[in-house]
Formats: C-alpha cells, sequence, structure tokens
C-alpha cells in the first residue's frame, strides 16, 4: 500500500514527486520515459510572453518559486541546473523600440523588463536596432533533470519504468493496480491525457514542437537570443533553437519542414557558419488559455 501512484515523469511529474516527500507520503511512479515533452524542451523560463508583450500567468509568483525548488533539486541530485541567464529580445525597428517602453509602463511587466536598449556588439547577430533585456529569465537543463531524477527514483525503488495501462486500473475503496495498492492516483502525462480513458475529455489541445541543436564556434553568445524564433546557448559552442508550431501533425516524429522553417529564421538573425547536430521533436499539452489542467475526476472525487 502507498498513499499515491504517480504516473509521468516530466516536470509536473518531478515538482509532485518533490510535493510529496515534503509532505512526507509514500508512493509509486509509473513511466517508460518515452516520447515525453520534457525532455525535448528548450528548458527556456521567461515571464513575459513577447509576441504580445503580455505577463506570463502568475508569472511573479512562479518566478519567485524557481530558485528555491531548482536549489533544492540540484542539492539532491548533485548537478547544475538552473542557468540565470537574461533575454534579449531583438528589436527589428525603431516602433519595436517604442513598444518595449510602452510595456515599460504597465505595471505587471515593469519588474521584468529592463529600461536601457543594449546595443549590439555581436558582429554575426543581426540586431541594428539593438536588443530589449528580460530579466528574471533562464534556462533549466531538462534532460539532466529527467535523467538524474529518474535514477534517484530507481535507487528507492519508487520508479517503475513501464507505460501505464489504464484498463487494469481498479477503482473501489482502494485503488488497485497489479499488485499496488494505493489511496489515491495522479496523471501527469502531458499529452498522453489524450489516451487516459478517466481524462481525456479534457480541452487538452496539443502542439507539436521541433528544435535544433547547433554546433556555431564563431557565435559566442552568454544570453538567450530572442527574434521569431529564440537561440539558446548551452556551452561549448552549442545553442538550442527553436521552436516550431504545428497544430495539426500530432506525432513525435521530426519533419524536413520544420527543419527548413528553423534554418530559414536563424539565418536572418545569425550570419555565421554552424552544423545541426541533432532535431528533436514533441508535443505540448497545450490548451486554450495557457493554464494548468489540475483537478480531481467529477465522478471519482475522494
Amino acid at each position: 500500500m502507498v498513499d499515491y501512484i504517480l504516473v509521468g515523469l516530466g516536470l509536473a511529474g518531478i515538482a509532485f514527486c518533490e510535493k510529496l516527500e515534503a509532505h512526507k507520503k509514500s508512493y509509486i511512479v509509473f513511466d517508460a520515459g518515452k516520447e515525453a515533452s520534457s525532455s525535448v524542451a528548450g528548458g527556456l523560463y521567461n515571464p513575459v510572453i513577447l509576441k504580445r508583450f503580455t505577463p506570463a500567468w502568475n508569472a511573479a509568483d512562479q518566478i519567485k518559486r524557481i530558485d528555491p525548488f531548482y536549489r533544492n533539486l540540484e542539492s539532491k541530485l548533485g548537478v547544475k541546473l538552473d542557468y540565470k541567464q537574461p533575454v534579449y529580445r531583438i528589436f527589428h525597428s525603431v516602433e519595436e523600440q517604442n513598444l518595449w517602453f510602452e510595456a515599460l509602463d504597465k505595471p505587471q511587466l515593469e519588474p521584468f523588463l529592463s529600461q536601457k536598449i543594449h546595443p549590439n556588439k555581436n558582429k554575426v547577430v543581426v540586431a541594428p536596432f539593438g536588443f530589449g533585456e528580460v530579466l528574471h529569465s533562464g534556462r533549466i537543463d531538462t534532460a539532466t533533470l529527467l535523467e538524474k531524477y529518474r535514477d534517484y527514483l530507481l535507487k528507492q525503488d519508487k520508479l517503475i519504468e513501464n507505460s501505464f495501462e489504464h484498463h487494469k486500473l481498479q477503482v473501489s475503496d482502494a485503488l488497485e493496480y497489479g499488485s499496488i495498492k494505493a489511496k489515491q492516483i495522479v496523471f501527469a502525462e502531458g499529452f498522453g491525457l489524450k489516451h487516459n480513458p478517466f481524462f481525456k475529455n479534457l480541452p487538452l489541445v496539443g502542439n507539436k514542437g521541433e528544435l535544433l541543436t547547433i554546433r556555431a564556434p564563431e557565435l559566442k553568445l552568454v544570453t538567450i537570443v530572442k527574434s521569431s524564433i529564440f537561440i539558446i546557448p548551452l556551452g561549448k559552442d552549442l545553442y538550442r533553437v527553436g521552436a516550431t508550431y504545428n497544430w495539426k501533425d500530432k506525432s513525435v516524429t521530426t519533419t524536413k519542414e520544420a527543419k527548413e522553417e528553423l534554418l530559414l529564421k536563424l539565418d536572418k538573425i545569425m550570419k555565421c557558419s554552424y552544423e545541426v547536430v541533432v532535431q528533436d521533436a514533441g508535443i505540448r499539452p497545450t490548451v486554450a488559455d495557457r493554464k494548468p489542467l489540475v483537478g480531481r475526476h467529477p465522478v471519482y472525487e475522494e
């Protein structure tokens, strides 16, 4: 008997494990390690939606929680996860500079936007009108986090590396799944929730994103650069470039079309040689209002 069965070990699943441990609850996790969007994510956290100059949902509260949460994980797992890096938003015109200063007048945005326009000093980046700097931003090394957290759970016999078969779950006074009994079950399956018979009717849309990892020795970026795409420095001349948005294709197969789209946009803002090291794809578990889906099942509420 455990307090919780948890299905899914992406970023949401890890956050829930941490909450369970903080409250001294017992649990077992099911995750086959396949097709998790968290594993291929750029890992960028940014309190401002730069396309519209609007704050992300609950931005101030979420930014406040990042430091203690990831400091604790870094100490627990013995790895570096949180890389503080400002986001430099490329200005393509004087009009875009003016929009930036208009956004600064909004109380919700003022803490996150620098009042200084940074001139472009990088000879291979195309930014004749300079950059606006987003504060309190950075990158989480999601691949390392997922790998090390899986190892952590395996050492404690808390991870079952198999897909969860929903039809085998027996719901009565206690939950039963094979030989495991639990008081509660939580599904943190990302877009996989669409195949969950208990929650398949939730308004989960799903959005395919593809990213590239490139090697560009001449680029020498230390900040994250954002235009129609982002470029995230990873170290050792490697950069993450993304991302595409495809609302129709729900496969995790990489495509030639997405690669061409990313490279076309990259070549408009970067003028140096590079090589594509790898291309990744994942399905974002998106919803129309950009807010998380959290709650109890309407029938099995207890």
